[in-house]
């Protein structure tokens, strides 16, 4: 069947039912507004104009639904309302709302389709936009996949025109003058004549007017504060340690919990003794919990102290034990039935490649998420209602969960979303959550936060896929002439998508992610995934599939170009055929000054492409070869997110993921032993060291159609930049992450 028949066969199937569950919609579900979350409690003179505002005579309340993570998803999401509000930065204050299907997030469908983010034909716009009704139907409200942004920019600055026009026209009928005579500014509707009449004196009046919806948004001449360098909301209260974390919660009456779970994900308890831990100090209970013990003390140390004096005997991983077995699987799945999609068939590979093709094994570890604020969870259950206080990226999962575990409705489960120290996707899981529900559930009415040790934390997180590429390569008149890749990975997203209780029917688009879509015109392409069975569970890694298909992809083009005798950033741009992204491969060779660097000996720079989730994003990296080891110097970086909304939060946004991505390239890996994660604290799992840390300057261009988010598509050029690196400073190709398994770094 022709590529074309197949994008419109599918096109048809998707569009006729929603894949996640079956489940047919129609015209009248797609276009019905899901209810407004803000009206259950809704106060006698307060105005609720839509789910994202709500004004009363004592202030202006901001609903900011996409988890903050600390990467400022807050302060983004009210400078989008503050914008078409006319609120002054600050003027106002922002709560997380709870859990809701308005919340639905569409920017997410982008990635669920098998079209590269540049096509805009029918049958992709088609799949796109069915796809995007599916999520809002599900009522899908995730933080995740760089989607904030996206999700974000149109909807809620709709959000704050809407109360802004419906304000006026409160102001017009309390002063008789035409609304559109009327305008707004710093929190306030302003008459002709000057008086001024506050958002607040309005809001009793505006609670009884129906939203307007016929508003208009302004021109991007208008805006005050997108585009502009805004302090982040969080800044004083993290720089002056106000800040509450969800670890920090306390609340009257409140215990501490502790938990020991099968260090081998998903394996049974077969006994416990807990003598010795009850009668230690402080300890207020003892009790199962799933595949585990839980420990309720005064507070977190001696919750910690006793179950640690647990004696408990579990069962075998429901895995392969040891690591060397997981890497064979991987290697054992480059065959036809485990074939997963394939991704590219461009030109005729097979009559391209001879004997002279070019050959390369590359590999990709298991990563640990390890954010520095370990997972915890405060719950108080009663017969009656649950509330949970924690961060969760996918917070109506987690009320669905605890109701399950519970046996409570789940509108009677309330969920009160934190700021959290980190994610990097480790909290679209719910184990603290569904853990501590199952403790509270054990002590009615008390409140009870449950804290993992940091050892508990990495023995139980759910690491980035292992994943494994076989790339063959042909040169031809000096250029790049056929390129063959295929990888080899365990799903997440299955995975994931199973813990969450969602099947994924189709292919996992997550493991061809950053390198089926390379927008290079290269005669004889072909990329394939080949789908690896169920090993240790894993789940989303920051930048998730492209953070080992983006090494292997340009890893290889790198070999290739260097075997055609050609520059690598030269080559690039010959190849390139998107205009977006030879925009941003041109900045970033101008940024570093490409042609004209004159490097001395033990030198090298080396250049990396990687789109991801929509985002073509370039990297020049330069290091020197020292008598300590490799030393990382500068790093050029330039992306194109469409829109920059605050370009000082976007800077950190980019060099914190550049860091990310090279400390991980670096030093770090899950291995498995005895069915065990080995690297059990940062001692074994240390990143990039502040020393280390390499001068980055950062460009964000605005050329691309759509409005994307920063805080993943950097991480995946960093791994090819310093490989390519630190290949042309040494002659060394390096294929396997982390490169510290071959090279020092000083």
């Amino acid at each position: 069947m022709s590529r074309a028949k197949t994008i419109a066969r599918r096109t048809f199937l998707v569009g006729s039912a929603a894949v996640l569950g079956g489940v047919a919609f129609g015209t009248y579900l797609v276009r019905r507004t899901p209810a407004n979350p803000l009206l259950d409690d809704r106060q006698s003179g307060e105005a609720v104009f839509n789910p994202w505002v709500k004004i009363d005579a004592n202030g202006i309340t901001l609903i900011a639904p996409h988890t903050d993570l600390g990467q400022g998803a807050r302060s983004m999401q009210a400078a989008l309302i503050a914008e078409e509000l006319d609120l002054d930065w600050g003027q106002f204050k922002v709560e997380p709302g709870p859990p809701s299907t308005a919340y639905f997030n569409t920017a997410l469908a982008d990635e669920q389709v098998p079209f590269v983010s540049t096509d805009t034909s029918t049958a992709a716009q088609v799949l796109r936009s069915t796809m995007g009704a599916m999520f809002k139907v599900l009522g899908l409200q995730l933080t995740g996949g760089s989607s904030s942004v996206p999700d974000s920019f149109q909807k809620l600055r709709m959000a704050g025109a809407v109360a802004r026009e419906t304000l006026k026209l409160a102001a017009s009928r309390q002063s008789g003058v035409p609304a559109d005579q009327l305008k707004t500014e710093n929190g306030s509707v302003v008459l002709p004549d000057g008086k001024r009449l506050a958002y607040t004196a309005l809001a009793s009046d505006a609670s009884t007017i129906e939203p307007v919806q016929n508003v208009a948004l302004r021109e991007p001449s208008q805006w005050r504060l997108i585009g502009k360098p805004m302090p982040r909301l969080d800044i004083v209260p993290k720089s002056t340690g106000t800040l509450q974390f969800g670890i920090d919660l306390r609340m009257e009456g409140m215990l501490h919990a502790a938990v020991k779970v099968n260090p081998r994900q998903g394996g049974k308890m077969l006994s416990f003794k807990s003598d010795a831990a009850a009668a230690m100090r402080g300890v207020k209970k003892i009790v199962p919990v799933s595949n585990g013990v839980a420990v309720i003390a005064d507070n977190t140390w001696r919750a910690f102290q006793a179950a640690n004096a647990l004696q408990i005997e579990w069962g075998a991983a429901p895995y392969p034990a040891e690591q060397a077995e997981h890497w064979r699987a991987v290697s054992e799945s480059f065959v036809s039935d485990r074939l997963d999609k394939m991704w590219r068939n461009d030109g005729d590979v097979e009559a391209a490649l001879d004997a002279s093709a070019i050959n390369a094994e590359y590999r990709a570890p298991y990563l640990a998420h390890a954010p520095l604020e370990p997972l915890s969870a405060l719950a108080r259950y009663t017969p009656e209602r649950v509330d949970i206080w924690v961060s969760s990226q996918v917070p109506r999962f987690a009320q669905e969960k605890v109701a399950q575990i519970t046996g409570i409705k789940a509108d009677a489960v309330h969920l009160h979303n934190q700021y959290c120290g980190g994610s990097f996707g480790h909290r679209l899981e719910c184990e603290n959550i569904t853990l501590v529900a199952e403790i509270a559930k054990q002590m009615p009415g008390v409140p009870i936060l449950l804290t993992f040790s940091r050892e508990e934390d990495f023995a139980h997180d759910f690491p980035r896929q292992i994943t494994m590429s076989r790339a063959r390569g042909g040169i031809k008149n000096s250029q790049v002439d056929a390129f063959s890749l295929d990888i080899a990975s365990v799903s997440a997203t299955a995975s994931q998508m199973k813990r969450l209780g969602m099947p994924l029917p189709g292919p996992d688009g997550q493991i061809p992610a950053g390198a089926w879509n390379l927008p290079y015109a290269l005669p004889h392409f072909r990329m394939r995934a080949y789908r690896v069975p169920e090993l240790a569970p894993t789940s989303s890694w920051r930048s998730v599939g492209a953070s080992s298909a983006g090494f292997f992809a340009d890893g290889f083009l790198d070999e290739l170009i260097h075997a055609a005798g050609a520059d690598p950033l030269q080559e690039r741009l010959r190849l390139v055929n998107e205009p977006v992204a030879r925009k941003v491969l041109e900045a970033v060779a101008a940024m570093s000054d490409w042609k004209g660097a004159k490097l001395g000996e033990g030198r090298g720079r080396g250049v990396a492409f990687v789109e991801s989730f929509g985002v073509p994003c370039a990297q020049v990296i330069e290091v020197s070869k020292t008598e300590k080891g490799i030393r990382i110097d500068k790093v050029w970086v330039a992306l194109d997110v469409g829109k920059i909304v605050d370009p000082v939060n976007f800077d950190n946004q980019v060099k914190g993921a550049v860091v990310w991505g090279l400390g991980h390239a670096m030093n770090c890996e899950i291995t498995y032993a005895d069915g065990k994660a080995q690297q059990t604290n940062f001692h074994a799992y240390q990143g990039m060291r502040l020393y280390q840390c390499p001068v980055i300057e950062v460009q964000g261009l605005e050329h691309g159609a759509k409005v994307r988010g920063s805080g993943e598509p950097p991480v995946p050029p960093a791994a090819p930049a310093l490989a390519n690196a630190i290949f042309a400073a040494t002659g060394l190709r390096l294929r396997e992450m982390p490169f510290s398994k071959h090279i020092s770094f000083a």
